[in-house]
């Protein structure tokens, strides 16, 4: 064998080792050269985007500065002052030193033992017509003892109170000026989830900041911050300050009056809620002309329905409004309305749920005659109610002293609750119905008879309770001197107790 022979097996490996490393080397030169090609034509494509882009960015951004200009001259910072009393540290009464060096020393030297003090907080408002009106909330001015209100020319006003509501946290202040710049108020019930808005107001004393977002939700309620609640949800930047403010949309319109925000932190993160300007301005209205809101009033009490309770009262769907109370001697229980009853309709309006029923009786002028669809026992029925108007807080709070039912069991001398489960099955009476009697006056006619405290009422007069309301109403008709029926359960025992209303 000759040494070429020899050596044929080593060349052939150079030769398939140098071909490899020479493919690898084509591979990856022809992969830059296809890399920097794609990065050409996509530098061309933007090149060939951009103005198109560019223009469109415009546009958006003329958009937003058209409407900030619009709407930022008719807000304004309100400056609310509340004297207070506080006490002060160095001049307590229990200092051991007082008595040592004299009440005369310590006056000279400390101070009294209270001082008064200026609590200042910031606010918005939002000018709505050109002789000094003013909408802003009802927590920026509640307490407040002087109210100040400084324009974009740096001008300053001492407003006055025209009237709040507590109830939609909407408030009025008037200042005296003229040719003010009114904000131009749209249509909140036009506006729609999704849709760019802007907040503007005066956070952490930054005064006129717009902030921008979208409209995240409408309709919120159960955010316990006032008793009538519509809110539009929006994730504009909204901080304190900015309560009182406006919510826009582009063309400059105002469709809500800033509130609140949702943030365990206490800053801003992305959920906020305005009352919307429709609602606003008809409060507004209310307490420019009358001085306060007046507002239809049902006379119960309504509920939600999941789908749990759909299911455990046969119902073919969750919409509409449960009744889970009636207030007796109301418009609703003179009517007809009873506990259990499913509201569908409120003068021909279909009804979602209870924010919504309670939004629109509320909306309705008291003694309007409205007819009021109910679900009972499976079967649709139209009821006919007059509304009445819907009494203070504070008469709601302590009740009606109007209603004759009430005035009945206060006379009868007992309190009473509705029987529930828990109580049931404390006192064995489980599976049955009734209201319990959790108080008797000594003394009173219902002492006198012989009731009981932890007796359970099954009936009145032969009519069957299920409820506080179902007692009260039966109880409401009587007169002094009437005699009355109980069909009491002690225990085991039922049996019968005679009563005269005195």
């Amino acid at each position: 064998m000759s040494k070429l022979q020899n050596k044929a097996p080593l060349l052939l490996s150079l030769v398939l080792i140098a071909g490899f490393i020479g493919g690898m080397i084509f591979l990856f030169v022809l992969g830059s050269a296809g890399a920097a090609s794609k990065r050409a034509g996509d530098e061309n494509k933007v090149a060939a985007l951009t103005p198109a882009g560019r223009e469109l960015l415009n546009q958006f951004s003329v958009a937003f500065e058209s409407a900030a200009a619009k709407v930022n001259q008719s807000v304004v910072p309100i400056y609310s002052e509340q004297v207070t009393e506080v006490e002060n540290p160095f001049a307590s009464g229990n200092d051991p030193f007082k008595d040592f060096f004299g009440q005369d020393f310590f006056k000279r030297f400390f101070g009294p033992e209270r001082q008064k003090e200026v609590e200042r907080t910031l606010g918005s408002g939002v000018i709505v017509s050109k002789d000094g009106y003013i909408l802003t909330n009802n927590h920026v001015v509640d307490g407040s003892q002087k109210l100040t209100v400084v324009l974009a020319n740096k001008e300053k006003y001492t407003a006055k109170l025209v009237g709040r509501d507590p109830n939609t946290d909407v408030a009025v202040i008037k200042i005296n000026a003229k040719d003010l710049p009114a904000a131009t108020l749209g249509n909140s019930d036009e506006v729609k989830i999704g849709e760019w808005v802007i907040a503007v107001g005066n956070p952490f004393q930054l005064m006129h900041t717009v902030t921008a977002g979208i409209i995240s939700a409408k309709g919120r309620s159960s955010v316990n911050l006032a008793t009538y609640e519509d809110f539009i949800q929006t994730d504009a930047s909204i901080n304190p300050g900015n309560s009182g403010g406006a919510l826009a949309d582009l063309d400059g319109n105002v469709i809500g009056i800033n509130t609140a925000i949702y943030s365990p932190s206490g800053g801003n993160v992305g959920i906020g809620f305005a009352i919307p300007i429709n609602m606003a301005k008809t409060v507004m209205e209310e307490l420019i002309s009358k001085g306060k809101v007046t507002r239809g009033y049902l006379g119960l009490i309504p509920q939600d329905i999941d789908q749990s309770l759909a299911k455990a009262l046969n119902l073919k769907t969750t919409e509409g409004s449960i009744v889970g109370d009636v207030t007796a001697g109301g418009p609703a229980a003179r009517a007809g309305i009873k506990h259990g009853d499913v509201i569908l309709e409120f003068n021909g309006k279909k009804i979602e749920n209870s924010t919504e029923l309670r939004n629109i009786v509320a909306a309705t002028p008291p003694g309007s005659s409205v007819t009021v669809k109910v679900l009972r026992d499976g079967k649709e029925k139209d009821l006919t109610v007059t509304l009445a108007e819907r009494p203070s807080d504070e008469e709601l709070a302590k009740g009606s002293k109007a209603e004759p039912e009430q005035e009945t069991q206060k006379k009868l001398g007992l309190s009473i609750q509705t029987l529930t489960p828990d109580i049931a099955g404390q006192l064995n009476y489980k599976n049955d119905h009734g209201v319990v009697v959790t108080e008797v006056t000594p003394g009173s006619p219902a002492d006198d008879a012989g009731l009981q405290r932890g007796d359970l009422i099954k009936e009145v007069d032969q009519a069957i309770v299920r409820s506080v309301t179902d007692f009260q109403k039966a109880v409401g008709t009587l007169h002094s001197g009437d005699s009355i029926a109980f069909l009491v359960r002690r225990g085991q025992n039922t049996f019968y107790i005679g009563i005269q209303i005195p």
